[in-house]
This record gives structure tokens, C-alpha cells and sequence, in this order.
């Protein structure tokens, strides 16, 4: 007799969120209340997210933003819907506006989208998470600019070209939609919310 496989369970968020082991060593997201454990940054994805945090705060200082807006070690997104939680490479939140968020002193989550400045997803082996569901989910909260990192080339043929190119992709919300704008090779990142960052997609891919 061939045994039916289990279905996993189903979490809502706050029961992910009391899952949650303290001072885990191991990433954890909820994926349509399914506790998905997240691969560890490791090599160049860790080498460019910490390269990527340091030129980002050399532009906030830059805009005079230094002190306000922040870049924290940890963070939990809560997007729309009570069975998503998401925990980004980077997050730029705005701490003028920190005080709507009853729950960041005690757990580090984050619910409302005007703290938020910019989320930065670096493209691991996961690929289709960043290109599509977090996109979704993303653009459905208003999470006003999104950066997808696809520094190896991972995503698909559609977006990244034929044969595959890295490519920085800016998406920012116009209407209530993401419009992806794509960056490559020598090309200036032009980022709406960050006008200092003055650096090019390939110098980008140079920080691994």
C-alpha cells in the first residue's frame, strides 16, 4: 500500500512568528502559510549584500537622510494577507515613521509600507521568489521601490535576455503597479527614491 504524502501545515502568521526559534542560525519565511527554510547568504551573495549596505549608506549620508533612514541586521515583512512573511537581504526603513509599527521594538516586524524606502532581494538559486512572488506581494503592500539583484544570472530567459545576462532591475510602484526597469553592464542605476547612488550595474556585480 503507497502511503499519501502529508500535506505540510498550514501556519498563519502570528503562529509563524511564535514558531520562530530565537536566535536561530537558519533564515525563515512563510510562503502561503508554509514555513520555508531560507538558504543562509553565503560567498558572493553575503560579499555583495554587505558591499551593497556600505554604498547605500554612503547615500544616505549623501541626501542628508543619515540618522533617519536605517538599514537593520534583521527584519520581518509582513505583507498583505495573514499567511506571507518575508525577511529581505536588505531593508531601508524610514525611523521618522517607525512609531505605526506596534510590533518592531519586540519582534522586528514590519506592516506598514510607509516605513519602508526600499527592499533589496539579491537572486539566489530561488530565483522565481524574488521574480515573481515577492514582486507580487511587494507591489500588493506598496512597498514603493524594490531592487532585484540578479548578479549570476539566475532569472528567466524573458527578463533577463537570451542568453542570460546579470542584470539590476529597479522596480518602482506608478499607480499601484511595479514598472521593472532593467540595468546592465555599464549602464548608471537610476533609482527614484535614492538620487546619490551613483554607481553602474557592473560596478554593482564588481562588489563579489
Amino acid at each position: 500500500m503507497i502511503q499519501a504524502k502529508a500535506e505540510p501545515k498550514v501556519y498563519s502568521f502570528d503562529q509563524f512568528i511564535s514558531w520562530y526559534p530565537e536566535n536561530s542560525e537558519v533564515r525563515y519565511e512563510l510562503h502561503d502559510g508554509v514555513i520555508i527554510e531560507m538558504p543562509k547568504p553565503k560567498g558572493k551573495h553575503s560579499d555583495l549584500t554587505g558591499s551593497l549596505i556600505e554604498q547605500l549608506l554612503i547615500a544616505i549620508r549623501q541626501m542628508g537622510k543619515g540618522g533617519i533612514w536605517t538599514i537593520p541586521r534583521e527584519s520581518i515583512v509582513k505583507p498583505t494577507g495573514d499567511k506571507l512573511g518575508y525577511e529581505p537581504d536588505i531593508i531601508v526603513l524610514n525611523k521618522d515613521i517607525m512609531s505605526t509599527e506596534s510590533r518592531w521594538e519586540s519582534e522586528s516586524i514590519i506592516q506598514h509600507p510607509d516605513s519602508v524606502q526600499l527592499i533589496v532581494e539579491v537572486v539566489s538559486t530561488n530565483w522565481r521568489d524574488d521574480y515573481y512572488n515577492k514582486l507580487r506581494d511587494y507591489e500588493e503592500m506598496s512597498i514603493e521601490e524594490y531592487w532585484i539583484i540578479d548578479y549570476a544570472a539566475l532569472g528567466p530567459r524573458k527578463l533577463i535576455g537570451n542568453p542570460k545576462q546579470p542584470t539590476f532591475f529597479v522596480c518602482s510602484l506608478v499607480d499601484g503597479e511595479y514598472q521593472m526597469t532593467p540595468f546592465t553592464e555599464d549602464t548608471p542605476i537610476v533609482s527614484p527614491t535614492f538620487s546619490q547612488f551613483n554607481l553602474s550595474a557592473q560596478e554593482i556585480f564588481n562588489l563579489v
